[in-house]
């Protein structure tokens, strides 16, 4: 039985973050994107810890480790409402997804195939 690609916080923040862009509808690498943030961004609705958990396909204490992590780099926002969390993609975040995804697709390629084997990643992480 052939092992599983390890996958690090670094690569899980990669999936969290092109999910969260990939939600909003929006093309990541289309022209004169940072300007359009301000409006974009206020009206994403982001996503819950659950589906943060279901997207990295990991345990809790992943999850929790992975939203921490992109909260402390200032790469999402997280809101905590009677319980429940919404966390949101910060202008930081898109313009660090948007630098870094070739620079994740050169290093994680196996872990990227794996993670999107029986899913359908975002259209600027296909082959």
């Amino acid at each position: 039985m052939p092992s599983r690609p390890y996958k690090d916080l670094v690569i899980y923040g990669c999936f969290v973050l092109n999910r969260l862009v990939a939600d909003m509808g929006i093309d990541l690498y289309q022209d004169g994107l940072e300007s359009k943030l301000e409006i974009v961004l206020p009206n994403q609705r982001g996503m819950s810890k659950e589906e943060v958990k279901r997207e990295i396909k990991s345990n809790h204490f992943m999850t929790d480790r992975v939203i921490e992590s992109l909260q402390e780099e200032g790469h999402v926002s997280v809101q905590v409402l009677e319980g429940h969390y919404r966390i949101r993609i910060t202008r930081e975040g898109v313009v660090h997804i948007r630098r870094y995804n070739e620079f994740y697709r050169k290093i994680y390629t196996e872990q990227i195939r794996d993670h999107y084997r029986f899913t359908q990643a975002p259209f600027w992480l296909r082959d």
